[in-house]
């Protein structure tokens, strides 16, 4: 039975799913991640960003693009082909474009600047949290969060894993998702510290600093 605790935040409380903060799952891209397609692939290393990236709304495309105008070619594979057609999907500036069966900002092996997201790489090349440079469905994953409005206006907000329900449609053919079975769990520390920079991006520090003391009493 999945365990929770509650972080009560005023007008959130926050309720965290225990098992997954305190398990040692780890993204195991590049390390034999199968994918999100209905086949699983350990070669082309696509990984999630097959289905490209779906963006939160207006501000969040302009905050992708402006980011996007500084990527230099020597971090992004497909700077040609974005400088031409665009880095979106189509005009509602929705989702970022596919290319060749990816994301583009995915670069793939053996590109020279580096294999994996092209924002991730940069965001590190300029010393700063990738937070700040991804799509947030990108850099969330794979925690989700579900927000139920109470009768009192209040909120709760469960900080959870994702599962293959939460992929809809596309989620009956995976072949594979990585918070299932037992493949990502290797991770030398536990979610609630590898993933600190997510999950403090997500709830806020105090939040944070407050959940860790729970599953992590001094």
């Amino acid at each position: 039975m999945t365990q929770y605790k509650d972080v009560n935040d005023g007008d959130t409380t926050w309720r965290f799913e225990t098992d997954f903060l305190q398990s040692n799952w780890t993204c195991i891209w590049g390390r034999g991640c199968k994918g999100i397609e209905s086949t699983a692939d350990t070669e082309k290393l696509h990984g999630c960003c097959s289905l490209g990236a779906e963006l939160d709304g207006v501000d969040e495309a302009m905050d992708l693009a402006a980011h996007a105008a500084l990527l230099s070619p020597e971090h992004f594979q497909f700077h040609a082909h974005a400088a031409e057609q665009g880095i979106f999907k189509d005009s509602s500036k929705s989702a970022t474009r596919v290319v060749d069966g990816a994301c583009i900002f995915l670069n793939r092996p053996g590109f020279a600047g580096g294999s994996g997201c092209a924002l991730h790489i940069a965001s590190e090349h300029f010393t700063e949290s990738p937070t700040e440079w991804k799509p947030s469905v990108c850099w969330q994953l794979p925690i989700k969060v579900d927000w139920e409005l109470q009768p009192d206006n209040t909120e709760i907000a469960t900080v959870r894993r994702w599962s293959r329900a939460d992929w809809g449609e596309h989620g009956k053919t995976m072949a594979w998702v990585c918070t299932e079975g037992d493949e990502a769990y290797v991770g030398a520390t536990p979610v609630i510290e590898s993933l600190k920079d997510e999950l403090t991006a997500l709830v806020g520090n105090d939040v944070y600093v407050q959940i860790r003391r729970k599953l992590q009493p001094e």
